[in-house]
């Protein structure tokens, strides 16, 4: 028990230390209670930096954009899956594009795709401003759309026109502008190509004057559709793909090294990403693969 007792025995040097640690830790309570009672305005101190706000406003305007697809161009005859999906087409829509292109048919206005995939006038007046068709087929629906008075001179027109797929070199030439030179280029296209599936391909034929062209697609269309064997895209070899006149062998390298990164290639549309491909005779392209 007087063990016990000694420790709270302090002389009086130690009472007063203990006294003035008492005194300190009650002062700084108090001074820590009367600054929490008081209301804080530290805000009203605070000012707005307002280039800094600029800076905080434009990275919230990016975060906000990021929940945004951006659309660009297209041609609606080469809609994806994910590429439908995207623009807000229901898989109803999409599966009725999916099997008028099974036909070999192509829409080449917005009101036909409208026609085709039954979409609402509300979708096809947001994604048909980015619509985007070659300039062949709107040559060719220029021409469909011209009248003629005469119905019996027009049906003889058309009985008139012979098949541009069997056409000779000598009936070749005798259109104004084609000579020797152009009538064999175009049967030597004609041959690597197996045939023209559209009569439009005419104007891809090199040097060939578009006006020349003109005057040909009156005497000469394509009457028979050839049978084509298509290249698959995804198992052909450059070589294999390079036959089509329309690829370069360079080109074809890049589609298999592009194959090879990816795994597949599930659209065409994939195609125009690849360096040198022709993106502006997609649509002939297409004709003569598949997937």
């Amino acid at each position: 028990m007087n063990r016990f007792k000694s420790h709270f025995k302090f002389n009086k040097q130690e009472r007063n230390g203990i006294f003035f640690l008492l005194l300190l830790i009650v002062i700084l309570q108090g001074v820590y209670f009367l600054i929490r009672s008081q209301p804080y305005d530290g805000y009203a101190r605070l000012s707005v930096n307002a280039e800094e706000q600029t800076k905080v406003d434009s990275l919230k305007n990016n975060i906000l954009q990021k929940d945004f697809i951006k659309i660009y161009p297209f041609n609606p005859n080469f809609i994806s899956d994910y590429k439908g999906y995207t623009l807000g087409m229901s898989p109803i829509e999409l599966e009725r594009l999916f099997a008028f292109r099974k036909q070999e048919k192509f829409v080449n206005s917005a009101e036909q795709f409208q026609d085709v995939t039954k979409v609402s006038d509300s979708l096809l007046n947001i994604i048909s401003p980015y619509f985007k068709f070659p300039e062949w087929t709107q040559k060719k629906k220029t021409k469909f759309t011209k009248s003629t008075s005469n119905n019996e001179s027009e049906e003889k027109k058309v009985k008139e026109i012979r098949d541009l797929n069997l056409a000779t070199a000598d009936e070749l030439k005798t259109i104004n502008g084609i000579g020797d030179k152009l009538s064999v280029r175009i049967v030597k296209f004609r041959d690597r190509l197996g045939g023209f599936i559209v009569s439009e391909q005419l104007y891809d034929v090199y040097e060939l004057d578009s006006e020349v062209v003109d005057r040909t697609l009156k005497k000469f269309n394509v009457v028979n559709v050839p049978k084509i064997k298509k290249i698959n895209i995804n198992t052909s070899t450059a070589s294999e793909i390079s036959k089509l006149v329309y690829i370069s062998y360079s080109v074809a390298i890049k589609i298999l090294e592009y194959r090879e990164l990816n795994g597949r290639i599930n659209s065409f549309d994939e195609l125009t990403s690849i360096e040198g491909f022709p993106s502006n005779k997609l649509d002939r392209i297409v004709l003569y693969l598949s997937l």
